[in-house]
């Protein structure tokens, strides 16, 4: 069965509740996704899966810490060829998907998804599903390996 892990950081929620509903999108179409916290997750966990979807709000324009600290131990893994995607919440802005997508895609040498997933403020209803499906659309890739 393959297998993917959803790593996010977040401040309000939002991001968290992004990544719940990617996560129950992706079991719906058969994958194993663990889901993370960022400060809870060891990079060794990224070597024996197919896939890493990765999640943070965009603060101030830009990535919160703890996702930029882990981007950088990401490195010390051999990612090349592993499906990446991107998710995030934001108020205005929205850059931290792109700046993860870049990093996976220039750094890792990950098969990126893009444009990745956006969510302007807390997702809720109708919302959820959007997030579910791009989980689906995360495991259409896998399979496609």
């Amino acid at each position: 069965m393959p297998k993917a892990i959803i790593i996010y950081a977040t401040r309000t929620g939002n991001t968290q509740i992004i990544a719940e509903a990617i996560q129950e999108g992706m079991k719906q179409s058969g994958v194993e996704a663990l889901l993370k916290k960022v400060a809870w997750v060891e990079v060794s966990e990224l070597a024996g899966v197919d896939a890493v979807i990765l999640g943070a709000p965009t603060y101030y324009h830009d990535l919160i810490e703890s996702m930029k600290t882990f981007l950088f131990a990401m490195e010390s893994v051999d990612l090349r060829g592993k499906i990446g995607a991107a998710f995030g919440s934001y108020g205005w802005s929205g850059e931290s998907v792109g700046m993860m997508n870049d990093t996976m895609k220039h750094i890792f040498g990950m098969a990126v998804i893009e444009p990745g997933f956006k969510f302007v403020g807390r997702p809720s209803g109708s919302s959820l599903e959007d997030c579910k499906e791009f989980g689906k659309e995360i495991v259409e890739r896998i399979k496609e390996l």
